[in-house]
């Protein structure tokens, strides 16, 4: 399984490559390529909303072609270390004696299409930048390894990995050093549709006495286990360098 799940992620990156390379023709219009560094994080079970004590290191590297003055399609790889503990800042009694934690490294793949509020793309535009916001499909990979504190022998322990499709949107700036080198500062939200990042999901499993009830020991080894209705989700904050790469094209005004 984990190998399918492997093999879907180097064909996504091979796929979005071949996309890439299929934009570069001799019409081009104009084309930037980069790459950036940030931080990384999450939200599920174990974090619910953002929290910067559950940061990881992010890199990511593009290449973008703007169609004219306000849209700009980009494609991307990035990678990113995400990690959490209920230790950190347990959201409850009961997290906190759950004890849980997961650590491991995120490789995803995204096109994206941005739209900029302000007339920045034109050769000749007055604003040497524009906020700009952007919206796409992914696909991610996630290689980790986690365990309940509460229980060390728990049979959902040790290494595993998962691949979801991915929903990527945020907001960013762009700024113009010159006419070939920009600076951009974004964040970037990813829904993905699995709820097993943190390997906290609902399968809990109870063993019940000759009465047919469950073991109070039982009942709080329950709460180990999330809202199987919350998706989990990650996040990137970054600052990027692109390179601009122009041929003559004609604006329309």
């Amino acid at each position: 399984m984990k190998k399918v799940k492997f093999n879907l992620f180097l064909f996504s990156v091979l796929l979005c490559s071949l996309s890439l390379l299929a934009l570069v023709d001799v019409k081009a219009q104009q084309f930037e390529f980069g790459g950036g560094l940030g931080v990384a994080t999450y939200s599920g079970d174990i974090v619910r909303r953002l929290d910067k004590g559950n940061l990881g290191a992010q890199g990511t590297l593009f290449g973008r072609r703007n169609f004219d003055n306000v849209w700009s399609l980009r494609l991307g790889l990035s990678y990113g270390r995400l990690s959490a503990a209920d230790i950190i800042n347990p959201i409850d009694a009961m997290a906190e004696f759950r004890d849980a934690y997961f650590k491991g490294n995120l490789f995803e793949v995204s096109a994206v299409m941005e739209y900029h509020f302000l007339d920045y793309l034109h050769p000749q535009s007055a604003h040497r930048f524009s906020p700009y916001g952007f919206f796409g499909l992914g696909f991610s990979y996630f290689n980790g390894s986690g365990a309940f504190g509460f229980d060390p022998s728990n049979p959902d322990r040790g290494g595993y990995s998962l691949a979801t499709p991915v929903i990527p949107f945020g907001i960013g700036v762009k700024y113009k050093l010159n006419n070939n080198w920009g600076l951009a500062l974004e964040m970037g939200f990813r829904a993905t549709f699995s709820d097993l990042i943190d390997r906290i999901d609902s399968q809990a499993r109870f063993s019940r006495n000759d009465n047919g009830q469950v073991d109070p020991l039982e009942q709080i080894r329950f709460t180990y286990y999330g809202n199987p209705s919350d998706r989990d989700w990650y996040y990137f904050l970054g600052l990027t360098v692109s390179y601009s790469i122009t041929t003559v094209k004609c604006y329309a005004y």
